[in-house]
């Protein structure tokens, strides 16, 4: 697979990587055998680059990748975490003391001494804004707490701020072909600063998949249920923030932009990956089958009539409700 460096870490990972919330929570359960098994799936797919978080499962997300790194000893991985909801979302928490609260655990989840990469967990925009954030992140790189830290976001807003900062080395954001408002300005800002970016929510919580009709239904421990409409963390984070039925329209015209022998999902994947500044696209995985599709999606080429239809179906079912918030 495809390498590319990530930012400012100077670590080379695969193009397509894995979002591992699902190893955790929030997606149905999945139980311990079939977390190693979509890890394993996905690393001898090409994958070298996985996601998590310390709320994921209450940690269980992180614990699952260190079983998996001690039966692999050799495996060459880059494993980027996240912190900053573990308590209340204001600014006041994002000081020192939680932040060296929260790395111990996660180096004790993760079993390792430094953290490769952390990411503050879609913080408020004052604490993106925040020199004082960065004094104390600065502060446990010099310490060899973490490699390298960077920052998920909401908005465009709020990753064009921290691009900005010298030390950030990567951007974690929504980016897919029902997303398109980073290529606006995040992209090109990132490219130019040598900023990674990370691009999570590539299928639009499974809408671009093309699986889902206006009747599917999902868990009630599922996101898909309980954060339809942002009643439990941004609303963007469920379905890219896009109405379900406006969604699943949208995404059978996107199906029907395709060749036989592609994909919906490989396809979203593959736009994501095609996009000048990504360094790297985290689909999540429930079962090896999934991890393998996603990571066959690195050798997908689209044409252009593909590219030119995305652009069409996003101004006409998308834009107006998604450009703006976001």
């Amino acid at each position: 697979m495809e390498h590319r460096t990530l930012g400012r870490t100077g670590r080379d990972v695969s193009v397509v990587g894995l979002g591992t919330w699902q190893l955790g929570a929030d997606w149905g359960d999945v139980s311990s055998d079939d977390a190693a098994a979509v890890l394993e799936a996905a690393v001898e797919s090409g994958v070298t680059f996985l996601d998590t978080a310390d709320v994921y499962g209450d940690g269980r997300s992180e614990q699952a990748i260190a079983a998996f790194r001690r039966a692999h000893p050799d495996l060459d991985l880059t494993v980027a975490t996240k912190m900053g909801r573990r308590l209340d979302q204001v600014p006041e928490n994002y000081v020192i003391e939680n932040f060296r609260a929260w790395t111990e655990r996660s180096r004790r989840n993760l079993d390792v001494d430094t953290l490769d990469l952390v990411q503050l967990h879609c913080p408020p925009t004052a604490v993106v804004e925040d020199d004082e954030v960065y004094d104390a992140l600065d502060t446990l790189v010099d310490e060899g707490v973490l490699a390298a830290y960077g920052v998920s976001v909401e908005t465009c807003d709020q990753a064009l701020a921290a691009i900005a900062r010298p030390n950030v080395a990567s951007i974690q954001i929504i980016l897919n072909a029902f997303r398109l408002k980073p290529l606006d300005a995040v992209l090109p800002a990132a490219r130019e600063a040598g900023v990674g970016i990370i691009a999570r929510v590539p299928l639009a919580s499974g809408l671009l998949s093309g699986r889902y009709t206006r009747d599917t239904t999902f868990a009630s421990d599922d996101h898909r249920t309980y954060n339809r409409h942002g009643e439990a963390f941004d609303v963007g984070e469920t379905f890219s923030g896009v109405d379900f039925e406006v969604g699943v329209q949208a995404a059978q015209e996107f199906a029907a932009l395709l060749p036989d022998d592609v994909t919906p999902a490989q396809a979203a994947l593959a736009w994501v990956v095609a996009q000048d500044g990504v360094s790297t696209v985290i689909p999540g995985a429930r079962n090896p089958e999934q991890a393998r599709g996603n990571a066959s999606a690195a050798d997908v080429t689209l044409d252009a009539s593909v590219l030119e239809g995305v652009q069409r179906i996003y101004d006409e079912h998308l834009r107006e409700a998604v450009h703006p918030r976001w």
